[in-house]
């Protein structure tokens, strides 16, 4: 734990410069797990494929002891009976969250998330109706910190029922932060707030001290 926490300034002068920057070199799941641990996440240019780490100062969670299930959105999901499943089928999310017109997960950065996914670092929460995933999401976990990524929807309503589901889940399994990177109004009904850097990283050091099973 002691290594993440110590290493925080010197991961941030990483992603903010360019000098002996390889990206490669960074995608190596220790180093991923460093840098997310670090505050930081990455993203693949779709035109370039270039692979980008960013660090913003202001960072959007869902607090996961405050967040919110609209009434409507709970009464819709619940109308839909759709089958909630985790970890069941991470390639078929990856490439739903992926199958885009325009998207960061490039084929590098996905096979990044293959390997964190082989030392059990990468989680999924999926809807299911009538046999087929209709809709997901995955994200990284570190500790007691869950990293969302993406998620995506083949029927109405689905990414948002795994978002509620995964929102219990983490609150069950005694997790400190949800992390979900930029705020959007889909977010926002669901209780995601915009947080200072400063803030953020105490939330990092408390959830580091958990130790948390997905």
């Amino acid at each position: 734990m002691n290594t993440y926490v110590n290493n925080l300034i010197i991961e941030k002068i990483t992603v903010n410069s360019k000098k002996n920057f390889d990206p490669k070199e960074l995608l190596k799941p220790e180093n991923m797990l460093r840098l997310y641990a670090s505050g930081a996440f990455p993203m693949a240019d779709a035109e370039t494929g270039n692979i980008n780490w960013y660090l913003p100062e202001i960072r959007t969670i869902i607090p996961l002891d405050n967040y919110n299930i609209p009434r409507s959105t709970k009464k819709v999901i619940d109308a839909e009976n759709f089958e909630i499943r985790f970890d069941n089928n991470f390639e078929s999310v990856l490439e739903g969250c992926a199958d885009r017109e325009s998207t960061w997960i490039s084929e590098e950065l996905k096979e990044a998330y293959r390997r964190l996914k082989k030392r059990g670092h990468i989680h999924t929460a999926e809807a299911w109706k009538d046999g087929k995933l209709v809709g997901g999401l995955y994200g990284v976990t570190f500790r007691g910190a869950f990293f969302g990524e993406s998620m995506f929807s083949k029927v109405s309503q689905a990414s948002k029922a795994a978002l509620v589901a995964l929102l219990k889940h983490l609150k069950e399994k005694d997790f400190i932060l949800l992390d979900v990177q930029y705020m959007t109004e889909h977010l926002k009904m669901f209780g995601a707030i915009e947080i200072s850097f400063e803030k953020y990283t105490k939330m990092l050091h408390k959830s580091y001290a958990k130790v948390c099973e997905f």
